[in-house]
């Protein structure tokens, strides 16, 4: 965390527009492969293969640029968190373009929450990335019936305990981050990401289940 806080005094500090510029450019890099796991996280199973997530990044990079002044005038949040913002409300952004028309046909149904920390994660994309990475009990692959009780526990999740798992788990966010991207006291988002795991131990049968309770 210091350093991401020494990544936000940088450019609070720098004189020069075109040097704030250089190191939102920079910070965007570097942040680049965290970002662009938010985004393809929470991007919804039906704009897979139509929306690319470089392409999100891009966008959300120009918004950023942007935006930059009032952040630099305001510094309401770390800089990383406030990067993952812009991308979060760009995503928001291109979900609603894609699923307007669709929005308004009574005849389909679509989840589109607008949740502090962005689009929601679809549970079939968790349940994916815990068997592709071999972090179930056995560390081998589930079956289906395993496939459909681990998505059945996380759909079942109090939505703001299931965005702390996802914050925490999937995106790797420390408890301050995720406590920042939610609005939560840090000892509250603790509590959530804790309750959360416990669910999820029953599903898993084990006294440990994938992540921890860590900072």
């Amino acid at each position: 965390m210091e350093g991401r806080n020494d990544e936000t005094a940088r450019l609070l500090a720098c004189p020069s527009e075109a040097g704030r510029r250089k190191l939102l450019a920079d910070a965007f890099t570097r942040h680049r492969k965290r970002l662009r796991f938010m985004v393809y996280l929470r991007l919804h199973p039906l704009l897979r293969g139509r929306v690319d997530p470089s392409d999100v990044l891009q966008e959300a990079f120009l918004a950023a640029a942007r935006k930059l002044p009032r952040y630099v005038r305001d510094a309401p949040m770390p800089f990383f968190i406030w990067l993952r913002r812009v991308t979060a409300e760009k995503l928001h952004e291109i979900h609603r373009n894609h699923f307007a028309a669709q929005v308004r046909d009574a005849r389909l149904e679509l989840r589109l929450p607008q949740l502090p920390a962005g689009p929601e994660a679809s549970s079939i994309t968790l349940v994916d990335l815990l068997d592709n990475e071999g972090l179930t009990p056995s560390e081998t692959a589930m079956n289906v019936e395993e496939r459909a009780s681990v998505q059945k526990a996380l759909d079942g999740l109090d939505p703001m305990d299931r965005e702390i798992l996802v914050l925490r788990y999937f995106e790797k966010l420390s408890s301050a981050e995720a406590a920042e991207v939610l609005g939560l006291k840090i000892d509250a988002a603790r509590k959530r990401y804790l309750r959360a795991l416990r669910r999820l131990r029953k599903v898993f049968g084990k006294t440990q289940p994938p992540g921890d309770d860590g900072p």
